[in-house]
């Protein structure tokens, strides 16, 4: 009988979650500008050009400034935030290891958007998946974890919302584990701090992943996109987004003496924009801790947009610094599983032409594209853009 009874009560729980879930999925494709479809606008009277911001003081928990924070917009990559927290979160608890292999599935590595650039079948460790996802925002990387951790992605996308309810996230549904455009997956500036607040503190040698500016898979070579590595003091994390629904997003974190700010960026019209409009809050919330300033709104008053110059291309130079790579284009390739070259977007650019050489094999003799010789693919190597 008790047995019985606890089916049916189980049963109820799964049913009335799945309402919660759809309800709230509903409310966040009514809230999104023009069925999730066309990027939000930015408010005419905003100290911001940006649609949505907060601004949080860490030590004394306090929010600084806030802009339309509880504005309903699609997180874009920022969903890799709340995908490695359940990992390393996985790992806390002893269940996974770092150096814990996985076989990359089909699934994971056919996934289009920005990639790390994982193949069929290849072996991968948790630590090396979960270095691709902060860096080369590897939505091949987030598919792969997600199998990983929970079995499948239907299933870690279950972890993911239950986990967003648990930190009080009452704004945001997930529907995938990368944040690749899906109608009703949504959230705001105000759930994307209470995630980032909950993730440092919860794992803060998570910024050692964040922090790392160029990442080298294979032949394929991406670079952290984060504006403010390498270019503000301080600044160590955390995550870019960018889908045409949301805009620029992005997640940032600095730290000056003791003194840490974190801060959420969403809706930005341009990626220029919202490195300057980062770069601007940071320098705000700082005057406002020593003291400088009476307030973040006053202090921005007094940072004119037109004294800021962040360069966009900072880690794509330290990249061929590195690595001796010319990144000449922005858009680049990577090789397909089928062995196909595509670009990033995983849509084919362009077959191969192959003839036979003196000896029977085969090998190529166009090179795609602009590239050179000695440059990308046509010397075997392969570029694609980090997103």
């Amino acid at each position: 009988m008790f047995t019985v009874f606890t089916m049916f009560s189980n049963q109820f729980r799964t049913l009335a979650l799945g309402i919660v879930f759809l309800c709230g999925a509903a409310l966040c494709l009514a809230a999104l500008p023009n069925g999730s479809y066309a990027a939000p606008e930015v408010p005419q009277d905003g100290d911001l050009q940006v649609c949505s911001a907060i601004l949080f003081d860490l030590d004394r928990d306090q929010v600084l400034f806030e802009q339309n924070a509880d504005e309903y917009i699609p997180p874009a990559s920022l969903t890799k935030i709340m995908s490695m927290f359940l990992a390393l979160d996985q790992i806390s608890a002893g269940m996974l290891k770092p150096q814990a292999l996985t076989c990359v599935s089909s699934e994971a590595a056919s996934t289009g958007g920005s990639r790390m650039g994982l193949r069929v079948n290849e072996s991968v460790s948790l630590e090396r998946l979960l270095m691709g996802m902060a860096v080369s925002s590897g939505n091949d990387a987030s598919v792969s974890v997600a199998e990983m951790v929970g079995g499948s992605v239907r299933a870690f996308v279950h972890m993911m919302n239950a986990k967003a309810r648990l930190l009080g996230m009452r704004h945001t549904i997930f529907l995938n584990p990368h944040g690749l455009p899906a109608l009703g997956q949504c959230t705001t500036a105000r759930d994307m701090l209470i995630l980032a607040r909950a993730y440092l503190r919860a794992h803060p040698q998570a910024l050692l992943y964040h922090n790392t500016h160029v990442l080298r898979h294979g032949n394929v070579l991406s670079w952290n996109k984060n504006p403010l590595l390498g270019q503000y003091p301080g600044a160590d994390g955390l995550k870019t987004g960018w889908v045409r629904a949301s805009g620029y997003n992005l997640i940032f974190t600095a730290k000056r003496g003791n003194k840490r700010l974190l801060a959420v960026i969403l809706g930005a019209p341009d990626s220029e924009m919202r490195s300057i409009e980062a770069f601007r809050m940071l320098d705000a919330g700082f005057q406002v801790c020593a003291g400088q300033a009476p307030s973040v709104e006053r202090a921005l008053d007094g940072l004119p947009r037109e004294n800021y110059h962040p360069d966009l291309h900072i880690t794509a130079r330290e990249a061929r610094s590195l690595y001796g790579y010319a990144p000449s284009r922005q858009v680049a390739y990577a090789k397909h599983p089928k062995g196909k070259r595509v670009r990033s977007k995983g849509k084919e650019r362009r077959k191969m032409q192959i003839q036979q050489d003196k000896s029977g094999r085969k090998k190529s003799v166009a090179r795609t594209g602009r590239q050179k010789k000695g440059h990308g693919q046509a010397a075997g190597r392969s570029w694609r853009r980090a997103g």
